[in-house]
């Protein structure tokens, strides 16, 4: 019921009717999984420095429907935030105007439910950008998949650690490991992780919200 609310809600403060669409039902069974590469780990002040995507649909990672980009930076990147990221600023001299970037990408992701891997950090700084450029947050359901994980893991009690390290996961579900702090292959990783859990745990999108302590989820461990 509140969703609903919330939903309808978010949906009249849409500045462009063109993006309607974001609101729509989703067809069954198909995904979009993405990660972003940021300039920081506050969605406030950061930027989004590159966004990889891709389409799942059924139990197909479909790799000819991939979305991989570069944003302009509004600044210089931190010397420090490189380090992690390790995109440099030459990387971004051909990088897409924040506004086209994000109109792509919101065609690219329709009402599809987005998955990822600590995914409210990627929903909320993107959300960022949406409500600045079409006036809204973005309204996908979203799909954690380190609580399906957690959730195939845990034994006995809510209380119980697992590791959910990125690492960790992959290892664990014998996940071939592609370059890291790439946006688009993070995205291709979690979508395996993704097909794999599904097997096990239904993805649905009301169990997973990120309902795991944060202490557990850092984006600083990919």
């Amino acid at each position: 019921m509140f969703e609903m609310f919330f939903k309808n809600w978010n949906r009249k403060k849409l500045k462009n009717k063109k993006y309607d669409f974001l609101f729509d039902e989703p067809k069954p069974n198909e995904y979009v999984c993405l990660d972003c590469e940021t300039s920081g780990l506050n969605p406030k002040k950061d930027e989004i420095l590159s966004i990889g995507a891709v389409h799942i649909k059924e139990n197909k990672i479909l790799m000819r429907k991939t979305f991989n980009i570069f944003l302009k930076p509004s600044k210089h990147i931190d010397a420090e935030s490189i380090k992690i990221h390790h995109i440099r600023q030459i990387d971004l001299e051909n990088g897409i105007d924040p506004e086209i970037a994000i109109y792509e990408l919101l065609e690219f992701i329709g009402s599809r439910p987005i998955v990822g891997y600590y995914i409210k950090f990627d929903v909320s700084i993107i959300s960022k950008y949406t409500k600045r450029f079409i006036g809204i947050n973005l309204p996908n359901e979203t799909i954690e998949v380190s609580t399906m994980y957690y959730r195939t893991r845990k034994k006995t009690s809510d209380y119980e650690f697992i590791d959910l390290k990125f690492d960790t996961i992959l290892k664990t579900l014998n996940i071939p490991a592609l370059g890291k702090h790439d946006a688009l292959n993070d995205a291709i990783m979690t979508s395996m992780m993704f097909l794999k859990l599904k097997d096990v745990t239904p993805a649905k999108t009301t169990l997973y919200t990120s309902w795991v302590s944060n202490s557990y989820i850092k984006k600083t461990t990919l």
